[in-house]
């Protein structure tokens, strides 16, 4: 069962990678780089969106114009979900792995 969810989450990635590379290889004659190369980029959206939200929460704390706290409060709320969110995705990838690792030769 969790590896045929596996197969989907995949075969998603796959489809989503081949329309944003379409247009982007199109333009720069560059082949999509795979599952390791979007991972990256979800970690690194993750971790721009955390320190986003640490500087507007800095900003708002130190008394800045411009900065409210229902922006600073949806900011780290965000930040939260798209960590919670990448947490899950490892937690997912490692359960597939023990479990492919634990079939018969």
């Amino acid at each position: 069962m969790a590896i045929s969810a596996i197969e989907s989450v995949l075969q998603q990635l796959t489809a989503t990678a081949q329309i944003a590379g379409s247009g982007a290889a199109a333009g720069s004659g560059i082949a999509g780089g795979g599952f390791a190369d979007e991972m990256k980029k979800s970690l690194e959206r993750i971790s721009n969106s955390q320190q986003h939200a640490a500087g507007q929460a800095e900003a708002f704390e130190l008394g800045k114009p411009g900065v409210s706290l229902n922006d600073v409060m949806i900011d780290l709320q965000k930040a939260n979900v798209g960590f919670q969110m990448g947490l899950q995705v490892r937690n997912r990838v490692v359960a597939a792995y023990q479990e492919i690792m634990n079939m018969p030769a």
